[in-house]
């Protein structure tokens, strides 16, 4: 029996969709398990988050696609929205030394005031894409106030009390 192909084993971006996360991957192929729709113990989970972070990150950065054969950085700057939720799912993951890594990578890129942009630009260091950026804003405060403590158990199987991060059981 052959192995599986990747495809099918991945979260997609459409239901029945045979094309790869990294083809046109956007942040919402690890918001399922992160939102508790889909168990972060699924396998497409798993295999999801292996293959974007293989194909769509570098140093400590990630893209949201990969346009052509040039290096990541060199088509555009890096996505800050896909770095927190990938240190979202990280966290989820059990991984918090690795979400802490991802988290502050990102949390750095803002500009002087404490801005975000969409877009990062590794090698020029600055922001690129509209400023301010609401959502990338958000997302850096919820990764700030789930990451303040270690991820439920009941977060990993999509079985969520109601109740928020901070709030005691």
């Amino acid at each position: 029996m052959s192995p599986t192909p990747r495809s099918t084993r991945c979260i997609h971006r459409a239901a029945g969709s045979a094309q790869l996360p990294t083809a046109g991957w956007t942040p919402r192929c690890c918001c399922p398990p992160v939102r508790g729709a889909v168990p972060a113990d699924d396998p497409r989970t798993l295999e999801t988050l292996r293959a974007y972070t293989a194909e769509l990150t570098q140093d400590g950065y990630a893209y949201r696609f990969r346009h052509d054969d040039r290096p990541l950085q060199a088509a555009e700057g890096a996505f800050l929205l896909c770095g927190f939720v990938l240190a979202l799912a990280l966290h989820q993951q059990g991984q918090e030394v690795d979400a802490a890594r991802w988290f502050e990578r990102n949390r750095a890129a803002c500009g002087t005031p404490g801005l975000y942009a969409e877009e990062y630009d590794v090698s020029e260091r600055q922001l690129r894409g509209n400023l301010p950026q609401a959502f990338v804003h958000a997302l850096m405060l919820e990764c700030a106030a789930r990451l303040n403590s270690p991820w439920k158990p009941e977060w990993r199987t999509g079985q969520d009390d109601g109740q928020c991060p901070d709030e005691e059981d």
